[in-house]
């Protein structure tokens, strides 16, 4: 069984990491195995949501998701979106852009380089609005309670994630400002396009929030309807047809979680930027680290077994938010691109480890780890 589901997955990696290491050498392997280890951390709760999602829906919507869904996932968001942002950044044709990556990487890193602050206040902006919003919701369970009840609390004020994030990338960009000036003011005006960058960044993240939002009514919405027509054919005495569950609302459910898949998808090409600017390197291991995300929403499906581990998506949120950080201080500062994917998995390992001593105590307890409850509170939360 698990050879079935993950099999796909260990090929890919093995063929990855081969092509990392001819590309590269050992270096190159072991920035593609923190990539892929990185996309599998920070898409975990992703998997957990689809999967939660995706057992309501026929085998038909489930085969369109996992095989259309994939191909948009793996191939749009983490091979295509890279170089798109690079072109965009250093402004470049996508061709161009991808040649220089392989003919000439120096020139390609000098460009990349130029446009690192625009693509790290960016994506560091939107990384934070993700991990603002989760660490401002008040829910039942929480990880860190010293840190996540006070944060609940003074999250009931509205809009507050939006004003924390725009203070800190007004902070941001008044430092780049001070660093250009005291340097001879050369690259002064890279002060203005972090701000305009983040602002995009945030934009960005409010219209795909805003856009999960939109599906996720219209599928409560058809779902009501479902359930209503369901209680009239029943009291009517007439047979139950899931006609509408595989049409409507099976469609609507799709398209919520293409939004979905591609907001997670991007912070993890985004991310990816905090660790390396290598297309090639970034493209093996954000596919590796895909497929392991689709062969974890497929055993999910199957089995559900892993929705006990309930600090995961805790964990996976404290890991973006570390992330956002590290690229608002790649503006200015460099920093090692091991440390920074070793944080992520750290914060992954540690929530991992909290969620089995949370499971031995319930059971110590004479209770049930991972009941019904804690099931809803890992799929619920985005």
């Amino acid at each position: 069984m698990l050879l079935k589901t993950f099999g796909w997955s260990f090929a890919v990696t093995a063929l990855g990491l081969v092509a990392a290491v001819f590309y590269g050498g050992w270096q190159a392997f072991g920035i593609v195995a923190i990539l892929s280890v990185l996309e599998i951390s920070l898409s975990f709760d992703n998997a957990v949501i689809n999967a939660g999602i995706l057992k309501k829906m026929n085998a038909f919507w489930q085969k369109i998701f996992l095989t259309v869904g994939v191909l948009i996932a793996v191939f749009g968001m983490r091979l295509v979106f890279p170089v798109v942002i690079v072109a965009i950044s250093a402004q470049l044709g996508p061709i161009e852009a991808i040649d220089l990556s392989f003919n000439d990487p120096d020139r390609y890193k000098e460009l990349v380089t130029d446009a690192h602050p625009s693509i790290a206040a960016f994506g560091g902006m939107f990384l934070l609005m993700i991990f603002l919003d989760f660490i401002f919701e008040d829910r039942d369970i929480q990880w860190l309670r010293w840190i996540e009840r006070p944060l609940a609390k003074l999250g009931k004020v509205d809009m507050l994630s939006v004003c924390v994030a725009l203070i800190v990338l007004l902070v941001s960009a008044m430092t780049f400002a001070t660093h250009a000036h005291q340097h001879g003011g050369g690259h002064a005006d890279k002060a203005s396009t972090v701000m305009l960058s983040g602002i995009a960044g945030l934009i960005t993240y409010l219209v795909v929030g805003g856009l999960s939002g939109f599906f996720e009514n219209k599928l409560e919405e058809e779902q009501e309807r479902e359930q209503e027509a369901e209680e009239e054919a029943k009291k009517a005495g007439k047979p139950v047809s899931g006609v509408l569950l595989a049409g409507k609302a099976a469609f609507f459910m799709f398209l919520y979680l293409e939004v979905l898949d591609a907001s997670f998808s991007f912070d993890g090409v985004i991310g990816a930027f905090a660790i390396t600017n290598e297309i090639v390197l970034m493209a093996l291991g954000l596919g590796i680290g895909a497929m392991y995300v689709r062969s974890l929403t497929v055993y999910l499906v199957r089995q559900g077994t892993l929705d006990d581990y309930v600090y995961l998506e805790h964990g996976a949120h404290y890991a973006i938010g570390a992330l956002s950080v590290i690229l608002l201080v790649t503006i200015q500062y460099e920093i090692n691109e091991l440390i920074t994917g070793s944080v992520g998995v750290i914060l992954i390992g540690w929530s991992f480890w909290s969620s089995v001593r949370r499971n031995k105590a319930i059971e110590a307890a004479g209770g049930e780890g991972g009941g019904s409850d804690s099931k809803a509170e890992v799929t619920s939360g985005v």
